[in-house]
């Protein structure tokens, strides 16, 4: 009876009207639900993914920009390197004259020069007729696969999509491995059997609506699209295990319905603020530059969303479909009580503390040496895509090509030659191609002036038929000074009056022989195959080969020299877009995103701690602790002087913080709860035994998440952020359970100085028959009593508890002394 007044006492409120609404409308959620999984499986196809990491620069960027312009300006043929090992030279040139007869070839680089013969493996440079998106490219190149079908070929290309397939590939096995931990884990933590089935129910729901949502963005990157499901799972299955467990505790004295209403009702709060800590970490992500970091931060806050509305929304009407099926599959817990840990903390208490504080020092100083790069040229992964396996091949025999664009103002071939020929003086640079020193014919370069004599000996034009084409050039060019002075000494680029030549030979105007005629559609060709890569109707582009790393200090260097010596020439901005280049924009984007990241994932949290505790202590101590198990994970590789991925530090620095403070959270609290209930030994006994299954759960799947997708993708980005976010959450685990309780018997004292919360006014407790009475009371027990207390009383009451609790009992006649004693022998056996 007392149990059912509980319960018609708290129906009067909120938050029980929305439970009993979402319960007894369980059927409207299951429909609504059902809607939206069919919908989602069908707009999974609607997202685009982005593979380019360059395409999340800033707009402001050099790399974004002249992408930008590039794309504007010029044609980019597709291309391909094609290396055939285990050939004769002879045989090789063979192979070279077959792929340039080829209709869909227009360009093939090969000679006997080591940079295209060397080791018996040739090397080729193709270049398609047709643009780098263009899938006939991809088509032409399959081609030529069947075509060496029979020697040992490795093809080289940035046509396609194969690099995200073969991520896809290994995610998928990943999320296979990802799932078999969470079900082993759940089965071992479960306390029945039935729950595994409707946790997971409950996650792939969140999981599959979350996918088919994507397309809202339009466009993920391949890191969200990669790892967000994965991620989601370690980060979200707390939720779903707090409600599970909240209802089983209510289970224990209500029927089903009523124990999921007043369970939801307590788990909707509860389990809303504790997201609120891993989404406050989430958001510092979108404050970032490099647009990754706001697109994956997008995705998971996303996700977690989706997955609390799958939480509150649809597992209350699971937990009515198989309630009965959990009351029939109790079985034993195979979480162990870890009393040792409480005991070590206790008898620990004076030393850990100090050890961690010099801990952290050192961990501060040694992981700001970490040695990040920007690029994945530098980056060793545990294994191998196809396309790494193929490019270190490649290098191997005939080293590594690094080339930069520069994009300077179209229209004065003479400032373009004499810079060209300024940047082939540095050593830094191995050899330049532009225009002005592209050779044409017969020693002429494209770009070089020649009078109507010259072409007409260069082509065996006769000298007449030149001097008329010179002059309808200048009366085009409206150039009439030459006209009048005569044309003798009016000379013109190579490349215009050829281009001039073929468009008055089109229009009827000229008339060749056939030889005549195939040569100038020869050079016709190969020459508008160069004006579409290097020259567009306001910019011309000029392809810079450096004898450099893709990134390092002296790459960087000599990147701002080739814009000093630019500006020699060239007014406004020149732009020299390229690998190097974006690794630069990277390195100059993470100096500023690594501030803004850590402030604001601090501040974030800092503010969720704040209202959570009602203290200034608490969050600044937390804090530290998450904070100093970030500076250790980040120490690991700057001692192993192992590169990492810039992006791996401001991805993961943020979900530890706001994902791994939760189990410092769930350990404060419940000590803060006890502490002023029983001595503090026993408080943090019991607070290690309370935190042990949440902790295990949660940080098991989130480590063992991050391990497998750090051993299993040959993505370097992808592997990085698994390897530090495995590593990450174990030494965050091994902090909050060895060094964290300690500090909180330490600082206890500090944490209530700074407490800002409201004191609430006590209760007149009154209550009849047996209770058990704990802790400092005041009041009547058919008489006045005032002091502390500890036992049981059978008669009436009406007491002020100050510090404890009091609890009734159901009377079943026994001797109080009986009681006593059982109660004193388990406080015994606890001790």
């Amino acid at each position: 009876m007392a149990e059912q007044a509980n319960v018609s006492k708290e129906d009067s409120s909120f938050m029980i009207k929305v439970a009993t609404f979402i319960v007894d409308r369980r059927n409207l959620f299951f429909l609504l639900f059902g809607i939206a999984i069919i919908f989602s499986v069908i707009s999974m196809n609607w997202v685009s993914v982005e593979n380019a990491m360059s395409a999340y620069l800033p707009d402001t960027s050099e790399t974004s920009q002249g992408l930008d312009r590039m794309e504007e300006q010029f044609i980019t043929y597709g291309t391909a390197k094609i290396m055939v090992t285990n050939i004769p030279y002879d045989e090789a040139e063979k192979i070279s004259e077959e792929l340039e007869a080829l209709d869909t070839v227009i360009m093939l680089t090969f000679d006997n020069s080591e940079e295209h013969y060397n080791n018996f493996s040739a090397l080729y440079d193709v270049t398609f007729g047709y643009e780098e998106t263009d899938d006939r490219a991809l088509e032409a190149l399959a081609d030529i696969e069947e075509m060496l079908s029979d020697y040992d070929i490795f093809v080289s290309t940035s046509m396609g999509d194969a690099s995200a397939e073969q991520i896809a590939s290994e995610m998928q096995v990943i999320s296979v491995l990802v799932a078999i931990v969470v079900v082993t884990v759940l089965l071992l933590t479960s306390q029945t059997w039935a729950e595994v089935p409707m946790l997971l129910l409950t996650f792939i729901a969140a999981a599959i609506i979350t996918k088919g949502t994507n397309f809202i963005m339009g466009t993920i990157s391949f890191v969200s699209n990669s790892v967000t499901i994965v991620l989601q799972l370690a980060l979200s299955i707390d939720y779903m295990v707090i409600f599970c467990n909240r209802y089983k505790e209510e289970h224990q004295k209500l029927p089903t319905r009523e124990a999921d209403i007043i369970a939801l009702s307590k788990a909707i709060p509860e389990i809303s603020s504790s997201s609120l800590t891993t989404i406050g970490g989430l958001i510092a992500m979108m404050f970032m530059q490099f647009g990754i970091g706001r697109d994956m931060a997008l995705c998971l806050i996303r996700a977690i969303l989706l997955c609390l509305l799958s939480v509150f929304l649809l597992m209350p009407g699971l937990i009515m479909l198989f309630g009965k099926a959990m009351d029939k599959t109790y079985h034993k817990s195979f979480i162990p009580k870890i009393p040792f840990v409480g005991k070590f903390t206790y008898k620990t208490r004076f030393i850990m503390p100090p050890l961690f504080v010099a801990l952290i020092v050192v961990a501060y100083i040694t992981s700001s040496k970490c040695p990040y790069v920007y690029g994945y040229s530098m980056l060793e992964t545990p294994i191998k895509s196809d396309a790494m396996v193929v490019d270190e091949m490649i290098e191997e025999s005939f080293g590594a090509s690094n080339m930069v664009a520069m994009i300077v103002p179209a229209g004065n071939y003479e400032k373009e030659k004499a810079l060209l020929k300024e940047l082939d003086q540095y050593p830094e640079i191995d050899y330049t191609m532009g225009l002005s020193n592209t050779e044409a014919m017969d020693g002429y370069m494209l770009t070089d002036k020649l009078t109507a004599r010259d072409f007409s000996e260069l082509l065996e034009l006769d000298y007449e038929v030149a001097e008329l084409l010179y002059m309808a050039y200048a009366v085009n060019d409206e150039n009439y000074a030459k006209i009048v002075n005569g044309l003798s000494t009016y000379s013109i680029p190579l490349i215009d009056i050829f281009m001039f030549l073929y468009d008055e030979v089109n229009e009827g105007y000229v008339t060749l022989d056939d030889d005549m005629m195939e040569t100038l559609e020869d050079a016709h060709s190969q020459m508008q195959i160069a004006l579409d890569q290097l020259q567009g109707e306001e910019y011309s582009r000029m392809l810079v080969y450096l004898n450099l790393p893709e990134e390092g200090d002296e790459t960087f260097a000599f990147l701002d020299k080739m814009h000093e010596i630019a500006n020699k020439y060239y007014e406004g901005t020149i732009l020299i877009p390229g690998e190097a280049t974006s690794q630069y924009d990277l390195y100059k984007t993470f100096q500023t995103d690594n501030t803004v990241v850590n402030v604001i994932s601090i501040l974030a949290v800092l503010v969720v701690l704040l209202f959570t505790f009602m203290s200034a202590g608490m969050p600044v101590l937390l804090i530290l602790i998450i904070q100093g198990a970030i500076w250790i994970n980040f120490s690991f590789p700057a001692l192993q002087q192992k590169n990492l991925f810039f992006m791996s530090y401001l991805i993961v620095s943020s979900i530890q913080m706001g994902a791994n403070i939760d189990y410092a959270i769930v350990i404060s609290g419940r000590f803060m709860e006890l502490k002023d209930k029983m001595s503090k030994r026993d408080a943090i006994i019991e607070t290690m035994n309370f935190a042990f299954p949440t902790i295990v759960t949660s940080g098991s799947m989130l480590a063992l998440a991050g391990i497998f997708i750090g051993k299993m993708s040959s993505d370097g980005a992808i592997c990085g952020i698994g390897q530090c976010l495995g590593r990450g959450t174990i030494i965050s685990i091994i902090i909050v359970m060895f060094v964290l309780p300690q500090i909180l018997l330490l600082g206890e004292k500090i944490i209530d100085k700074t407490s800002f919360a409201v004191s609430i006014p006590l209760k007149l407790e009154k209550t009849s028959g047996l209770m058990r009475v704990d802790g400092i009371i005041q009041g009547q027990i058919n008489g006045t009593v005032i002091g502390e207390m500890h036992g049981f009383v059978r008669g009436d009451a009406s007491l002020l508890v100050n510090m404890g609790k009091m609890e009734q009992k159901e009377d079943n006649g026994a001797d109080l002394q009986e009681l006593y004693n059982e109660n004193k022998e388990e406080n015994d056996e606890k001790a």
